[in-house]
């Protein structure tokens, strides 16, 4: 028979579901350096369990009760600025969203791009209509995108370099926080969420 300590311990890992945090403007190793064992310990002082990070460009898979993701963005970005004097926007989405966001590119569906000219533009939170209806598609042309709950997809055939469908622009037009993945990020961190979740 399992030990009533064992039961209550894989009660509690069931009810912590996975996560992905996404910061921007940050990079582990680069411009705005935070070394990944301290970024990690960051999310462990806030609730967070199973915590790593992902690829040097702030992506950090975690696990946590849902009151925990509830507050973990705002206590994350609160401990960088802390830290370092820096403003980190975190943005977080479970590993069903993600794998949702990794299903759902309009422009794979609907013509096939190449996916080295995706991106997706992850909100931390739901658009009004009117701010959808605000942003101009000719903007950035050739360049397009397609809002979707709280993604917009992007297709840049030039580059995202080169695009003016910045970060910047749509906090702006939005009023919201966002964070931009290239379509390769996007798919690894979906498989590795999906993993964690299991």
């Amino acid at each position: 028979m399992e030990a009533a300590g064992a039961m209550s311990a894989r009660r509690s890992a069931r009810s912590h579901g996975a996560y992905v945090a996404l910061l921007r403007g940050i990079n582990v190793g680069g411009k705005n350096t935070l070394a990944m064992e301290e970024l990690a310990e960051i999310f462990v002082a806030a609730g967070c369990s199973e915590v790593r990070t992902v690829i040097q460009s702030g992506n950090v898979l975690f696990r946590a009760s849902s009151a925990v993701a509830a507050r973990v963005a705002g206590e994350v970005t609160k401990e960088i600025e802390r830290r370092l004097d820096l403003c980190v926007p975190v943005v977080l989405r479970t590993a069903g969203e993600l794998e949702l966001v990794g299903r759902s590119n309009p422009f794979l569906r609907a013509r096939g791009a190449a996916p080295e000219t995706l991106h997706v533009v992850f909100l931390a939170e739901d658009p009004a209509a009117t701010a959808l209806a605000a942003l101009d598609p000719r903007r950035s042309s050739p360049d397009e995108f397609r809002a979707l709950g709280r993604e917009i997809y992007l297709a840049c055939p030039n580059g995202i370099a080169r695009s003016k469908l910045t970060n910047a622009w749509f906090d702006r037009v939005l009023a919201t926080t966002s964070t931009m993945r290239n379509w390769r990020t996007v798919l690894k961190l979906a498989e590795l969420a999906r993993e964690q979740e299991l």
